[in-house]
């Protein structure tokens, strides 16, 4: 029995040097996913194929997070290897429109996924150059389904929720407001909550209307019946213009502008796919959480509205055409001459690869 007893304690033994030494081996060449590659325990990187991936132009950050799903050319561009594929490192993450400024001007972010917002802080010499747009409306003004407000015009005195002061969706409501006859610095009340929070806000009285980026506009003309007063993909001050635009750092493209090109080169790729493809851009942002929404269908819909095609030409002209309508607005200098400034902040980010 005894003898029995030792067999067994043997054979335990045996085993778990066995596994021990198993385990041990497997954590010198674990990997780690992130994204669609792979990290081992050494630093280095490769794809799904196990194909070591070259990072030629380094990491970088984007601010990206912010929950609209316009920004689907961030976010396919990271889940699908697009930056990786231009030798890219690039980690996605939140922030305020502050932070951006400040990242942009520090050199901490290269580019941003932005709109006309940026416009009175590249007059006031924030270092900034647009590379090319993205897509075109996304975003909407709407009022609760018992509203009195028929049209922008009936939102003279009204208080309308934003989501950040000096934000597109104000700058958006602006234009709107000052082509209505309406002062937006004087004749309406601006109040800022989260996005989420926007269509509550509504609901407790706090605000009349609210400006927003999708879905958060959308969903609540699908949900809860409000009315679109206006919607930059249709309306016509705004339909067929670039809303979304990609700008780079002036100093990062003067110091290595072969890499900002890179980085515009995995936004266009990205374009044409979710052109091609809205239906699975859109699963996708939902499976990974990047917007507050389920419906896929929905979601999809939306994203094939915003005809996505990286251009370059064309979103200088749709910058020279907003600095034209900003100028109604108070949001930029008046004596502001739409030629000069769409000349001096426009950038050819490809003719460096030319």
């Amino acid at each position: 029995m005894k003898k029995m007893k030792w067999i067994r304690l043997g054979a335990l033994l045996l085993c778990i040097t066995f596994l021990t030494g198993a385990l041990s081996a497997c954590s010198k060449t674990a990997a780690v996913t992130t994204g669609s590659s792979k990290v081992d325990s050494t630093g280095a990187a490769s794809d799904a194929t196990g194909a070591a991936i070259d990072y030629k132009y380094g990491k970088l950050q984007i601010q990206a997070l912010g929950g609209g799903a316009c920004g689907a050319p961030s976010y396919i561009a990271y889940e699908l290897g697009f930056f990786k594929e231009e030798g890219l490192d690039v980690e996605l993450v939140s922030g305020t429109l502050d932070d951006l400024k400040a990242g942009l001007a520090s050199g901490a972010f290269t580019v941003a996924n932005g709109d006309f917002q940026f416009f009175p802080s590249i007059q006031q010499g924030l270092d900034l150059k647009v590379i090319g747009g993205l897509h075109k409306g996304c975003i909407k003004i709407v009022v609760p389904p018992d509203s009195d407000i028929k049209s922008v015009a009936d939102l003279a005195g009204k208080r309308i929720g934003i989501d950040e002061p000096g934000g597109t969706p104000q700058a958006v409501a602006s234009v709107a407001l000052a082509n209505a006859g309406i002062d937006p610095t004087t004749g309406v009340t601006w109040v800022t909550y989260s996005l989420d929070l926007l269509t509550e806000a509504v609901k407790k009285g706090e605000v009349d209307a609210f400006a927003a980026w999708d879905p958060y506009g959308a969903l609540a003309a699908k949900n809860d019946g409000y009315t679109i007063l206006t919607d930059i993909a249709t309306d016509d001050l705004f339909a067929g213009k670039s809303c979304c635009l990609l700008y780079a750092s002036g100093s990062q493209i003067e110091k290595d502008p072969e890499r900002v090109a890179a980085i515009a080169r995995a936004y266009k790729k990205a374009c044409d796919w979710i052109n091609a493809n809205p239906q699975k851009a859109a699963q996708i942002e939902i499976d990974k959480g990047y917007v507050a929404a389920d419906d896929v269908d929905f979601l999809a819909e939306l994203l094939a509205s915003y005809d996505y095609e990286y251009t370059t030409d064309e979103g200088k002209a749709d910058v020279k055409y907003f600095v034209e309508q900003l100028n109604k607005t108070g949001f930029l200098s008046a004596d502001t001459d739409p030629e000069t400034f769409a000349n001096d902040v426009y950038y050819d980010v490809f003719a460096a690869g030319k």
